[in-house]
């Protein structure tokens, strides 16, 4: 007897196990200890929306081939898109939105704007396998980067 499973039915045990896991927070507390490195936390996020463009250029490479290990790679790249995008999506709610963000800032609306097209854009590259999504990830992170600057320690 040969148990095969469809790349649909890995896919979707993948995202599964990813979804239903616990995970831990890895956006900094939310306590006023005062260490705060927004800067650092842009960067990090634009190696997620890289990591989720190096995976849509793996998706698509690896979706025309039928062997095993390219199924199992595929699936794992699918996993690390989402979880690179989810990152990028937990940073700005969990840190940024609830610390930096201020409703007392004269350019509030602008701020939570850009912000949120950094989610919404996450969420894309969530649903889509073309790069060109995290290519837009990646450009709306960057907006960002003036807000968040390098500081001279």
């Amino acid at each position: 007897m040969k148990l095969g499973f469809t790349v649909k039915q890995q896919v979707t045990a993948a995202l599964f196990v990813l979804f239903f896991s616990p995970s831990a927070a890895f956006a900094h507390c939310q306590i006023p200890c005062g260490i705060y490195d927004d800067h650092a936390r842009v960067a990090s996020m634009l190696e997620d929306a890289e990591t989720t463009a190096k995976a849509a250029r793996m998706i698509e490479e690896l979706a025309a081939k039928n062997d095993a290990q390219s199924k199992n790679q595929l699936v794992r790249w699918v996993v690390n898109k989402e979880k690179h995008a989810q990152n990028v999506i937990s940073t700005i709610s969990d840190y940024f939105l609830t610390q930096r963000v201020k409703s007392d800032q004269k350019d509030y609306v602008e701020r939570l704007k850009k912000h949120h097209a950094v989610i919404v854009a996450a969420m894309l590259v969530k649903q889509n396998a073309d790069h060109k999504y995290a290519d837009d990830l990646r450009k709306s992170i960057q907006e960002l980067a003036a807000y968040y600057p390098e500081h001279s320690h």
